[in-house]
């Protein structure tokens, strides 16, 4: 088994297979208690300049073959399965999420692995039709793809292993090359992950990881020539920034989100509001799809606000390494300062707070809200807090718009049992994702997860992912 503990205890930049020395260090937090729990070496251009002729250098020997990426993921995925003992205190610990919310995703990374593992040898091109045209009848045509080269991955604190495994696990299966910069909050989740890979028997020149902030590493890898595509979860501020910068090269950007789900008075109650809870609170809402925006038929607002608050005030928060808590901190104080600012913005334009809204160190605890206006904060910004906002209407046409009202197309959700409401939903909410009978956070390993307008572009998802990853090339037979 893996020793994690050795291998962290000098975590820098990454590059073939060895941590780079650097004195320069910043420091990693426990997100509960605030106290420091690792130092990490900050990049400098030197090794990010090694780390690229190391890549380029694998690119330039040619891809290893389809079922060594196959063996390779499924290695990864079989070695990360047994340490999730391991990993999982861990992340409590980097990222402030429960237990139950760090397990899953540990699971959910390992099946990303396996996936990918299987797409790798699925990876084909297809026949081209020369029929059409006239005399061209016997030619022959077929596409192949081929691996774009290196892959940038820029990945986020709210799924620091989940997410990384989306965007490099995908990479590495079209048989590319990939440099990682994980979320400064969050980087040990990130280097066991790449720890897992280089033990799995990717070889070494293949994968580069470093660590620091957004900006600082920013300016040493975007628009570097020697790479051919940019992969990016993150703000859509700094994903207009990266994309703008990246000038003709590939991207695929997942960006901000107004999440709503909306609730029709035929819906079956005691399926959506367990669903809606779950979504509005777990990882303390920093989900990219939580539930923020509740839109509520107004016949049934007053079971569901009543059964609401139950369940709300039910949720036990605060140390996300004890034992039956469900709502742990928020990633850094200034993000629970700012959510906590929000909150009392809105209860002094007239919302009701009708459970939590209070704050302790970094903790927000779970917190309903009615009577709520477009104007405020907690309704036409992303939240990314453990906020549930209920908004009543009368006609689902209503609640379509006031959840198209926003310039972001994330994922939406709606529960209905009539078949007439699901449709014209699914063909007016404007949103990458349309779940039916299901929350906005409603997410499956494989599914191609895309959003639109501001949300961004280029699907998530192995498959999905892996056509993106590629470039198809043809190849024409012209007979004699």
């Amino acid at each position: 088994m893996i020793d994690i503990d050795s291998y962290l205890k000098s975590m820098s930049s990454l590059v073939n297979g060895k941590w780079v020395d650097t004195d320069a260090c910043f420091p990693v937090l426990d997100k509960y208690s605030e106290t420091t729990i690792a130092q990490v070496g900050r990049p400098h251009r030197e090794s990010i300049d090694q780390a690229l002729r190391g890549l380029l250098g694998a690119v330039e020997s040619g891809a290893i073959p389809p079922l060594d990426r196959a063996r390779i993921l499924h290695n990864a995925a079989d070695i990360l399965g047994s340490l999730k003992d391991k990993i999982v205190p861990i992340m409590v610990s980097e990222a402030g999420f429960t237990a139950i919310d760090v397990d899953t995703e540990v699971e959910r990374t390992v099946s990303v692995l396996h996936l990918c593992a299987e797409e790798a040898i699925r990876i084909v091109g297809e026949a081209v039709n020369f029929s059409e045209m006239p005399s061209q009848e016997q030619r022959l045509g077929l596409t192949i793809r081929a691996p774009l080269g290196i892959v940038c991955a820029i990945t986020p604190f709210n799924s620091p292993l989940y997410t990384v495994a989306q965007k490099i696990a995908p990479a590495i299966a079209a048989g590319n090359a990939v440099i990682l910069k994980p979320s400064e909050l969050t980087p040990i989740s990130a280097a066991i992950l790449c720890i897992v890979l280089l033990e799995a028997g990717l070889p070494e020149n293949m994968l580069a990881l470093v660590n620091g902030s957004g900006q600082e590493v920013a300016d040493l890898l975007i628009g570097r020539p020697e790479i051919s595509f940019y992969s990016f979860t993150g703000s859509t501020r700094a994903g207009e920034a990266i994309h703008k910068r990246a000038g003709l090269r590939r991207s695929q950007m997942e960006l901000g989100s107004i999440s709503s789900t909306i609730l029709c008075a035929d819906g079956c109650l005691d399926l959506a509001l367990p669903k809606i809870v779950n979504a509005a609170y777990r990882k303390a809402g920093q989900v990219c799809m939580s539930v923020q925006r509740l839109y509520v038929q107004e016949e049934v607002v007053p079971d569901v606000t009543r059964k609401l608050h139950t369940l709300v005030e039910a949720l036990k928060f605060g140390d996300p390494a004890k034992e039956g808590t469900q709502v742990g901190p928020l990633i850094s104080r200034s993000s629970a300062m700012r959510i906590e600012a929000w909150i009392e913005d809105a209860r002094r334009a007239g919302a009701e707070v009708l459970s939590g809204g209070n704050r302790i160190e970094t903790v927000i605890a779970p917190t309903l809200l009615t009577n709520l206006s477009s104007e405020m904060k907690l309704v036409n910004e992303e939240v990314f807090g453990p906020c549930l906002s209920i908004i009543p209407f009368s006609h689902l046409e209503e609640a379509v718009q006031g959840a198209n009202n926003t310039r972001f197309g994330l994922s939406v959700g709606i529960f209905t049992n009539d078949v007439n409401k699901g449709l014209y939903a699914l063909k007016n909410l404007r949103f990458g994702c349309v779940h039916l009978n299901e929350t906005s956070s409603a997410r499956a390993d494989a599914m191609p997860f895309v959003g639109v307008k501001d949300s961004g572009f280029g699907p998530e998802g192995p498959r999905y992912a892996i056509k993106q990853l590629t470039e198809e090339r043809l190849l024409t037979f012209n007979p004699y």
